[in-house]
């Protein structure tokens, strides 16, 4: 069966989009909605990244992850989710698990008014998060959540082909024109890998350059932008000459 993959439509919380019999909305808080099962998915929050750096002797502010968690706290008292999914990478590694993020993350099922899934990512394998145990990837309906990118195995695509959800590579596009250049992160879906992108949830995350034949849809001002770099619409047309 060949995926369908319907154009972009805004209702509901964001702007709509559908692949086989899924239907997902991008927010512009760098989320995804899925209105089925009412699963809110984020990835890469990194939290206590700030008192990482500073182990290692780099200045930073150490209310990095405040500017991370007010806006997921804000995201779930409007929209209520059964669930809130976290592809990975919740935190940025064991120097930054002071006792004060150790608190907020035993008290986070109850900040966020729902249970929470979290599919451990890299740099959350050498933290014991209290209250909330690691998963590998897993099958939700049409879709595979995983934190890297990857295949789902094949004893569990016998009839489906299912579409790869994940993090991990902080997607970003990088618009130009003229002398001018704008960075902003983006949700990506490769279309040859029937793979989508979402962007880093956290506030102190750099990005990853998404590739070019990757349809996107950028998040700018409070809103998400549907884009396709102009030198990648020209170069599908010279591969199918």
């Amino acid at each position: 069966m060949q995926p369908r993959h319907g154009e972009p439509r805004r209702e509901g919380y964001g702007l709509c989009w559908s692949w086989q019999q899924e239907r997902l909305e991008f927010l512009a808080e760098k989320a995804l909605w899925r209105p089925e099962g009412h699963e809110l998915l984020i990835a890469d929050l990194h939290l206590g990244k700030a008192e990482v750096f500073q182990a290692h002797g780099i200045p930073l502010p150490s209310d990095g992850d405040r500017g991370t968690l007010n806006p997921l706290l804000d995201l779930c008292e409007r929209l209520q989710p059964k669930t809130l999914i976290i592809l990975g990478d919740l935190v940025h590694g064991p120097l930054g698990l002071t006792s004060s993020l150790r608190e907020t993350l035993a008290a986070l099922p109850e900040l966020t008014g729902c249970p929470i899934t979290l599919v451990g990512g890299n740099h959350d394998r050498h933290c014991r998060m209290l209250g909330l145990i690691q998963q590998p990837s897993y099958r939700l309906g049409q879709l595979w959540l995983s934190h890297e990118p990857e295949h789902a195995p094949a004893s569990f695509c016998q009839h489906d082909r299912l579409l790869n959800i994940c993090g991990h590579l902080h997607p970003v596009a990088n618009l130009s024109s003229g002398s001018d250049r704008l960075r902003l992160p983006c949700f990506a879906y490769d279309s040859s890998e029937a793979r989508l992108l979402i962007p880093a949830f956290g506030e102190l995350t750099g990005g990853q350059e998404c590739d070019q034949l990757d349809r996107k849809w950028l998040v700018a001002e409070g809103t998400i932008v549907p884009w396709q770099n102009p030198e990648s619409r020209a170069r599908k047309k010279r591969l199918v000459r």
